[in-house]
């Protein structure tokens, strides 16, 4: 309904609509935009349905990326906060510490991109390792580019984010040495007291790192966890199906042998019937 002073009434506003079409699945994505993008044109709102209507559905990857922003926004946010520290700690470590910068970015984004594929698996659309491949290159992404992440924060995502080379997994080896500042422009005071700094802002990156590994890991030992009680459960309704099949046989053969038994005794009637007259 329109209100009356033109503006759209509740669930008619635009950025509420991208946000229910990004939690669609893709099946389900350009059917409904359609229809929001005809509902807005209906209420002469011609700009929203152009924007509704321009909409790109997602592939798997991007939804399941969004799922995963969705479902679990602690986790995400975190996610968000790490990579703002890791961008700046990219600037100012030397090889060594972008090169232990990276596994643990490689372990997490691992972590984070499993529970993707959990997620999306419970939702009734697991993800093949190609499809997980492209969750993971999206979530490096979103670690390594502002305009990524911010994408990615929207719940939005289409399709594979890409990380700009510069900050690729395999790109920290060819990072040159930072050159030391000049006598002549800093001196030894300012040098290390920027230097404690830059330490210190890695060493706080890579605790962030650690932690956002292990609340990871948590989350998929409990999922494990859950998916081991589920097979147990499985296996023990089929044990009892199969125990009540059994039971089945046992009772068909009993009511066969109970019909057998009395249809001599009407045999054995009838005779003692005949012989008596």
């Amino acid at each position: 309904m329109r209100r009356e002073d033109g503006r759209p009434g509740p669930g008619d506003d635009v950025e509420a609509v991208l946000d229910e079409l990004y939690a669609l699945p893709p099946s389900e994505f350009v059917a409904r935009r359609e229809e929001r993008a005809a509902r807005a044109r209906t209420r002469r709102r011609a700009q929203d349905a152009r924007r509704i209507h321009a909409a790109r559905r997602p592939t798997l990857a991007g939804w399941a990326a969004n799922l995963l922003r969705r479902s679990r926004p602690d986790e995400a946010q975190r996610f968000l906060e790490l990579g703002r520290a890791l961008r700046e700690a990219y600037s100012t470590l030397d090889p060594s510490g972008l090169k232990e910068l990276s596994a643990q970015r490689r372990r997490i984004v691992s972590e984070m991109s499993r529970q993707a594929a959990a997620l999306a698996r419970e939702a009734g659309r697991p993800l093949s390792d190609a499809v997980q491949r492209d969750v993971e290159t999206t979530l490096r992404a979103v670690l390594a580019d502002p305009e990524a992440a911010a994408v990615w924060e929207a719940g939005r995502v289409e399709g594979v984010l890409t990380p700009p080379s510069e900050f690729g997994a395999d790109a920290v080896a060819a990072v040159p040495p930072r050159r030391e500042a000049t006598p002549a422009r800093t001196s030894r005071k300012d040098t290390s007291t920027e230097r404690g700094k830059k330490d210190e802002e890695a060493a706080a990156a890579l605790e962030r790192a650690d932690e956002q590994e292990r609340e990871a890991g948590e989350r998929v030992a409990a999922l494990e966890e859950q998916l081991a009680r589920a097979r147990t459960e499985r296996e023990r309704t089929h044990a009892e199906l199969g125990e009540a099949r059994e039971r089945d046989r046992a009772a068909e053969v009993e009511l066969a042998e109970a019909e057998r038994e009395a249809a001599a005794a009407a045999r054995r009637a009838a005779r003692a019937e005949r012989d008596s007259t």
